[in-house]
């Protein structure tokens, strides 16, 4: 996970704490009023407007944090995280990743994508940083590099519409790990997204390999 990633994450928990306390009674009734967790945090994440991820934070709480001296500490911490990112959740919604999907590439389907990708960076798919080359040959490279196992492309879905890439390339143990996001869904915080969803995807296709983020956006 990068520092950005980090930062981002940790603000949308922060946020999310903050404003749970502040209207606490509304979102006990909603988690009373839940049949299971997930329903509570769907509750929860849908009457504050935050993420996911944020919710979780929230049923997650210990009874400690409900103190003036942790509330203190939890708006602190916010100050400084607004201080040093430069945007906000509502600037780039996508970042939550709450509507994001990772899917396997398709030579067929997507092959459109690969190509508007490859127009735009002239290097070939698999990280080596070499030109690239016609784009039947480079998807036929990877879906023979995925097959053995050695790399893995995944496609960002969001709402249907294929929002770009993610690649994982296994090289000496640790796994290369490259986003690429189509020129018409930046600046909305997909980048972020696609990399907190292919972690757990990553540690699925490649077991106890360490995941190194080379390129977070492009």
């Amino acid at each position: 996970m990068t520092d950005l990633d980090l930062a981002t994450s940790r603000r949308d928990i922060t946020d999310a704490l903050l404003t749970a306390l502040e209207r606490r009674h509304e979102v006990l009734d909603a988690i009373v009023d839940a049949d299971n967790r997930n329903e509570a945090v769907d509750a929860v994440a849908k009457l504050l407007d935050k993420s996911t991820l944020g919710a979780e934070a929230i049923l997650g709480m210990s009874f400690y944090q409900l103190t003036k001296d942790e509330r203190r500490k939890n708006q602190a911490e916010l100050d400084d995280l607004n201080n040093a990112l430069t945007f906000t959740l509502a600037e780039r919604p996508a970042s939550s990743g709450d509507s994001l999907e990772l899917r396997p590439f398709d030579a067929t389907a997507d092959a459109d994508l690969f190509a508007t990708r490859t127009e735009e960076l002239k290097v070939a798919g698999d990280g080596s940083g070499t030109p690239a080359g016609e784009i039947s040959d480079e998807i036929a490279k990877a879906t023979e590099r995925v097959h053995n196992e050695d790399a893995v492309w995944l496609v960002g879905i969001d709402g249907g519409e294929k929002v770009g890439f993610v690649f994982g390339e296994l090289t000496g143990g640790e796994v290369d790990v490259r986003i690429w996001i189509h020129p018409d869904h930046r600046k909305k915080g997909y980048g972020t997204a696609c990399l907190r969803k292919s972690r757990s995807e990553m540690a699925a296709y490649f077991p106890g390999a360490h995941m190194v983020v080379r390129a977070p956006s492009a």
